[in-house]
């Protein structure tokens, strides 16, 4: 296993403030982090990532939740709503079911709005006001909706989604109306509407807060530092493979940039890093497409299909971020069918754990990696749940039991329960 350069310590350019700054993936250019508005390189315009002359140490951390992590992130605190410190939910049965040694569930649907978001918006929206902008916007299959709509409603910031117009599930929808969000339907998939987000913030009209900016990923790297954490609270050792759905595949750069930072300060060995396994629906797989192919960029999809709506993307922008993470861990991807994904909702649910289907997708591409030998009998593994259960309900009720009409006495209920045992 090799990890990129950045494992190691770096030294400060002039443009770091407090130790923290921006710098270009490609061309290493580096910026000052608040002095402008940013979210790729201005020289040669690549995926900018936020950089520390310090990486913080797990011994480091105090509290609980996202700013438990403060000396990891690039602000000391923000707009919080108590987001993080979700649930590590252990499955033995599960783990016997697929044939591992260790199988913990991360369930990040526990967050305030359902979903892992709220870590990237706490940090994101805090970014935005030291920036000083008065409107936020995203492109969304409908989580990072409700979420900025949340952060943003609670910072007195106006809000901006647009999305895929028939595309997004009822109840994400219902959460961004409800914080006040301004709701622009549009005629196109997810990608589509990313497009005029960006455009819109390239003519200042907004603050992009899609994972394209640097600064949303460190509020989703402590999903990483979490499960580490706790990890090893329980089991002494750390998971030897995360499992994780891929939609734009902002988790995937992040945790890896997580682990990289846990390696510089000597927290973690570079054979102690976990597999980033990526999980893609089949309908919407280049992420995948390349990892197969040994690619080095990814090629767009442009028409994508999933029942898993919140990875029902075609071109993730993380990809250059996100195809080292899962190489130089060890990883790998896979592509599950949408039957799959809803059989491994329901196995979920029977274990108590109640996740939207793009979530389930990541306990659907364990399952599929160790019937073909891929994920060995011998491994400890974490399968990350990114949504609720209440996200799709509509998904979860065509995956779960039909209600059964009884008469309104006893005896009809008795009779019924008889019958139909």
């Amino acid at each position: 296993m090799t990890l990129s350069p950045t494992a190691e310590a770096p030294t400060p350019p002039s443009a770091a403030e407090d130790g923290v700054w921006l710098s270009c993936i490609d061309c290493e250019a580096s910026f000052a982090p608040f002095d402008a508005v940013r979210y790729t390189c201005d020289d040669c315009g690549g995926l900018l990532e936020v950089r520390y002359a310090s990486p913080a140490s797990l011994s480091d951390f105090e509290g609980s939740g996202v700013w438990r992590y403060a000396d990891a992130l690039p602000l000391d605190g923000g707009v919080s709503i108590q987001e993080g410190a979700t649930p590590l939910y252990r499955v033995p049965d599960l783990a016997d079911d697929v044939g591992v040694e260790t199988l913990r569930i991360k369930h990040e649907g526990m967050n305030p709005t359902g979903s892992f978001k709220d870590r990237g918006m706490t940090v994101g929206v805090a970014v935005a006001r030291e920036l000083g902008v008065d409107r936020l916007a995203c492109a969304s299959t409908g989580n990072t909706s409700a979420a900025l709509a949340a952060y943003g409603s609670r910072a007195g910031m106006e809000t901006l989604v647009l999305l895929p117009a028939g595309k997004v599930a009822a109840g994400k929808v219902a959460q961004a109306s409800l914080h006040g969000a301004r709701i622009l339907e549009v005629d196109g998939n997810f990608d589509a509407c990313l497009d005029l987000v960006q455009a819109l913030a390239d003519r200042g009209e907004a603050y992009l807060l899609n994972s394209l900016n640097p600064f949303r990923l460190e509020g989703q790297k402590t999903i990483g530092l979490e499960i580490l954490e706790r990890f090893r609270a329980d089991h002494g050792t750390f998971p030897n493979r995360i499992v994780l759905p891929v939609g734009n595949a902002g988790n995937t750069a992040a945790l890896y940039k997580a682990f990289r930072e846990l390696v510089a300060a000597g927290d973690l060995a570079v054979d102690e890093v976990p597999k980033l396994t990526g999980v893609q629906a089949e309908g919407a797989a280049p992420m995948v497409e390349a990892i197969e192919n040994g690619a080095d960029e990814i090629r767009r999809w442009d028409d994508v299909e999933t029942r898993a709506t919140a990875i029902r993307i075609g071109n993730p922008v993380n990809a250059p971020k996100a195809l080292p993470g899962i190489r130089e861990t060890g990883g790998t991807a896979v592509a599950v069918s949408d039957v799959e994904i809803t059989d491994a909702q329901r196995d979920l649910a029977e274990a108590g754990i109640g996740v939207e289907p793009a979530s389930a997708a990541s306990f659907a591409g364990l399952r599929k990696l160790r019937d073909d030998g891929v994920v060995g009998e011998d491994e400890q593994i974490v399968c990350l749940t990114t949504g609720h259960l209440l996200k799709d309900p509509d998904a979860a009720a065509a995956a779960g039991t039909d209600p059964e009409p009884v008469p309104s006495d006893l005896e009809g209920v008795l009779d019924h329960l008889a019958e139909q045992p």
